[in-house]
């Protein structure tokens, strides 16, 4: 992922693209860890083999949907924290700009009587 805010269709079609192409090469990287795993085990047919390679495959896929999932949710309450945050950090500069602003006000109103 770039980190570039994206905006409409064009944005989304590329997000779609990026994923696509990551998750395929995640595909292509599990394929390729199952035939290393499975190539030293010498005595299995070849139907056994296939099966190894494609438990480990599946295993592979479904442990990376997992993480890309529980990756997904944590973005999600960090971007809820950090907005809460944000609208207490505003709030507080308000207060603060208000209370400066009430600050200066009563002393020019001080000054003008005195």
């Amino acid at each position: 992922m770039t980190g570039t805010p994206r905006r409409g269709a064009d944005g989304a079609l590329a997000d779609e693209v990026e994923g696509y192409l990551l998750w395929q090469a995640r595909i292509a990287e599990a394929e390729q860890r199952a035939r290393e795993f499975a190539g030293p085990l010498e005595w299995l047919t070849t139907g056994q083999r296939e099966e190894i390679e494609r438990r480990y495959v599946a295993d592979s896929l479904q442990r990376a949907r997992a993480d890309l999932e529980r990756i997904a949710a944590r973005c999600a309450s960090l971007r809820t924290e950090y907005e809460h945050r944000y609208q207490e950090l505003r709030r507080r500069c308000v207060g603060v700009a208000l209370a400066v602003c009430a600050g200066c006000t009563a002393v020019a109103a001080l000054l003008l009587v005195l």
